[in-house]
Parts: structure tokens; C-alpha cells; sequence
């Protein structure tokens, strides 16, 4: 078995694409995956599955929301180990004491090769942020509320991106635990 982590986007947020989370964890455990469990209401999910491929266990999720709910949330699946790697890899160490200040954007794909000076144009003076294959890490720390790179990043980035902070990445390796 291998224990997955799955980020819903675009759920349960203004009262649009509601989905409690009982009913997503009746849902994971119907599609027989085991051992679920959710961190807050914006769709994080603990789950064990087989071993398989990421994208094809977000197509089972997303197929299943829009069977059931009606609607079709976009869903980033990683190991537990890829979620350990991308905080390992976080060069903000601001994150251990300030962990809403630093946020993890994790890509479906690889940006864009022209990305980087992109972003740049979009970050403030206090803003840095690091672009991974698989995530882009953002040290916000006057808020992601008016950061213009944290509105902005997914265009700029030209793949499909939800973002974590910091403290929501840490929860979901606790409830893994």
C-alpha cells in the first residue's frame, strides 16, 4: 500500500462546490481506498491505495465528485514521501516559526520555461519565492491576501497549481502519521 495525499481545489469555497467532508471520506472510501482522513474543510485528504499513478487516482476522485456532487473539482495527488521531499526542499526557513507566511504551490506539470522573470515582475519587495519542478514555494510575509504573485502564479505559471501553507503541509504529514 502506499499513502497518498490529495489536494482538492476549488471546493467549499463561497458556498460554491460544497462538499463536506464526511461525504468526501464516504466517497474515498467507497472508491476503496483506505485509512481516510481530512484536514479542514478546503479538501486535504489522507488516504492508502495500491500503488498506481498519481494522475490516474485524481481522475478517480474528480469522476467520482461529478458522479456524485455535480461538479468537477481539479485533484493534485502525491505520496506522502513527494509532500516530506517538497518541505524538505522548502528554502524558507521562516516557515518553522512563521508557517502562514510560506506557501507551497503544487504544480500538475513543470511551468513553463519563461516563468521565472514572470513572477518576478509580480512579487513585491518583501515577497521571495523559489520554482520547482513540482512546486513553487512563496514567502509572503505580508499576507498572501494581497500578494500580487499569489493572484497572479497560476497564469503566470501556465499549469494548474493549488496552494497550501505551510502549516496545512505540516498538519497533513501529522495525520499521516
Amino acid at each position: 500500500m502506499t499513502q497518498w495525499i490529495a489536494l482538492l481545489r476549488g471546493i467549499n469555497v463561497g458556498g460554491n462546490n460544497v462538499l463536506p467532508m464526511k461525504d468526501l471520506r464516504d466517497l474515498l472510501e467507497a472508491l476503496g481506498y483506505l485509512n481516510v482522513k481530512t484536514y479542514i474543510q478546503s479538501g486535504n485528504c489522507v488516504f492508502d491505495a495500491p500503488a498506481a499513478r498519481p494522475d490516474s487516482i485524481s481522475a478517480s476522485i474528480s469522476g467520482a465528485i461529478e458522479k456524485q456532487f455535480g461538479f468537477t473539482p481539479r485533484v493534485f495527488t502525491l505520496t506522502r514521501e513527494a509532500l516530506e521531499q517538497a518541505v524538505q526542499d522548502n528554502p524558507y526557513g521562516e516557515a518553522e516559526d512563521q508557517p502562514k507566511t510560506v506557501h507551497f504551490f503544487f504544480l500538475e506539470t513543470p511551468a513553463k520555461a519563461d516563468t521565472q522573470m514572470a513572477l518576478m515582475a509580480l512579487a513585491s519587495d518583501t515577497e521571495a519565492f523559489t520554482l520547482t519542478d513540482t512546486v513553487l514555494y512563496l514567502h509572503a510575509p505580508n499576507g498572501i491576501g494581497r500578494s500580487k504573485l499569489a493572484a497572479g502564479a497560476e497564469k503566470k505559471l501556465g499549469v494548474p497549481a493549488t496552494a497550501r501553507n505551510y502549516n496545512t503541509v505540516r498538519k497533513l504529514i501529522a495525520l499521516a502519521d
